[in-house]
């Protein structure tokens, strides 16, 4: 019997990737947040939090090059078009730039990009979270230019923000479309959104199971309508770059980034 490891090394990643998703992975189509949630275990776990805060510790102290969902990685992945945008607004504030990141654990987008920040005359990285996120941020991670918050209103409160970046966050939010109407009604100069799930036809709602070589959770996930999304912007911001992203799923969608601007700041585009 084949093991599992030549297994992943000698067949293709597109049969691996239908393989794993069997089991693990994404699927359903439910009618309703609660019905979905009634099939997972949820992401308030003790586990997950301890997990992500030691893979985040050993970044935090140059143990390790790059963590992403706990997992630790020997080389950085950047998402260069993502950025581009933070330099791009850092630029348009001379070198300076207050970024609020929802969902943004214990920093890890922060520390994905610090050397290129750390050149940066002026940076507040706000990270809203789940409240045991924001204790463990507040307690072992924060510094004069990492912060984390309960609320984006407790932030906007603190900080003049200047760019909004959702990554890999909205489609596991209840209500996403209502978050995105919050915060374009703030009007932030500068939106990123990134590692999102498109699909052909309307919203689905899905049941993530995550492999539990990462951590056991399973909890809802939202694949969105592509049209639907952007019309959410309406008049308020222009679309400067859409953008591939990294994350595949198991059932037919693509994983998208984009860049917006508020048109009332437009003076130049990337």
């Amino acid at each position: 019997m084949f093991s599992r490891s030549v297994i992943k090394k000698t067949l293709p990643e597109p049969i691996r990737r239908f393989l794993t998703g069997i089991y693990y992975g994404w699927h359903g189509n439910y009618a309703s947040w609660e019905d979905a949630a009634k099939k997972c275990s949820g992401y308030n776990s003790t586990a997950i939090l301890e997990k992500v805060k030691d893979t985040a510790s050993k970044v935090r102290d140059d143990l390790a090059a790059y963590e992403r969902d706990s997992v630790i990685f020997d080389k950085i992945q950047y998402s260069y078009p993502l950025l581009s945008g933070l330099l791009w607004a850092a630029a348009r504030k001379s070198a300076r730039l207050n970024v609020l990141d929802f969902g943004g654990s214990l920093g890890s987008t922060y520390y994905q990009n610090k050397l290129f920040l750390d050149s940066l005359a002026g940076l507040n990285w706000c990270i809203v979270e789940q409240p045991e996120f924001v204790r463990e941020g507040k307690a072992s991670f924060s510094n004069n230019r990492l912060h984390f918050f309960d609320s984006v209103e407790e932030c906007f409160e603190s900080f003049r923000i200047d760019l909004v970046l959702f990554s890999s966050v909205l489609q596991y939010l209840e209500k996403p479309h209502e978050l995105l109407e919050q915060i374009i009604k703030e009007g932030p100069e500068v939106i990123i959104i990134d590692r999102t799930p498109f699909v052909t036809g309307k919203d689905r709602l899905t049941v993530q199971k995550v492999n539990p070589s990462i951590y056991k959770a399973s909890y809802p996930c939202w694949f969105f309508n592509k049209e639907k999304f952007l019309g959410m912007f309406g008049d308020s911001y222009n679309l400067m770059l859409e953008f591939e992203a990294l994350d595949r799923a198991n059932i037919k969608s693509e994983f998208l980034g984009f860049i917006f601007q508020k048109i009332n700041n437009q003076t130049n585009t990337l």
